[in-house]
């Protein structure tokens, strides 16, 4: 069972987000709240796998997703909102979101998300990567600071880590770089030890802003 916070000030959203997910017999609301600081609390009182953010609520929800990062580290934050500037999506990566998704996304898409997010998988909207892809290309290189982190990757994990920042699950990884799904694991949770990443969306971050994905 995967227990999900839906965080939105908006009752009407919660209400929609909720009918959606409970499709899904795997998928159960556990919490609802209207601002940072109830989503906080919620997941501090309440066992939540995934909680999903709305950004722009009160208290904001970069807030939440740093609290929730310290009061709850096993769950998986995702943002849910309207807002998709590159400042935004970044800002809430780096604050320790697990994925970003629009608020256009489709049923079965979020219930897809939401699975792929309580799998440790990162979960960001295809409108989001290519706007931090382009982001990335607008600078015209990769950051030297975030390129110097990836200077103790074997080239093993530098090629895992280039197919994690364009979103893959392990199993995709696996699949493209003939490995085992363990391996794969192996060389991501390495590849956080080195990098001084705390999930694999961080990861994935620091890999377009080194300009890794060429």
């Amino acid at each position: 069972m995967i227990r999900v916070l839906i965080a939105d000030d908006e009752a009407l959203m919660r209400a929609g987000v909720r009918l959606i997910l409970e499709h899904d017999d795997e998928i159960r609301i556990v919490a609802e709240a209207r601002n940072a600081r109830e989503a906080v609390e919620a997941c501090r009182a309440h066992p939540v796998d995934v909680a999903l953010l709305d950004i722009r609520m009160p208290g904001d929800g970069i807030t939440a997703v740093a609290g929730i990062a310290r009061q709850s580290p096993r769950t998986r934050a995702v943002m849910l909102t309207a807002f998709g500037e590159e400042a935004t999506v970044t800002s809430a990566l780096r604050a320790g979101a697990h994925g970003y998704l629009l608020k256009d996304t489709g049923p079965r898409d979020l219930i897809d998300a939401v699975r792929r997010a309580a799998a440790g998988d990162p979960v960001l909207a295809p409108q989001v990567t290519r706007q931090l892809v382009a982001f990335r290309a607008r600078l015209g290189h990769g950051s030297e600071a975030a390129a110097h982190r990836l200077a103790d990757l074997t080239p093993a994990e530098r090629d895992v880590l280039r197919l994690l920042g364009t979103g893959l699950s392990n199993a995709e990884i696996a699949a493209r770089l003939h490995l085992s799904s363990g391996t794969v694991k192996a060389h991501i949770s390495s590849i956080l030890t080195r990098t001084g990443c705390t999930n694999r969306v961080q990861a994935a971050v620091l890999a377009q802003e080194a300009g890794l994905l060429g």
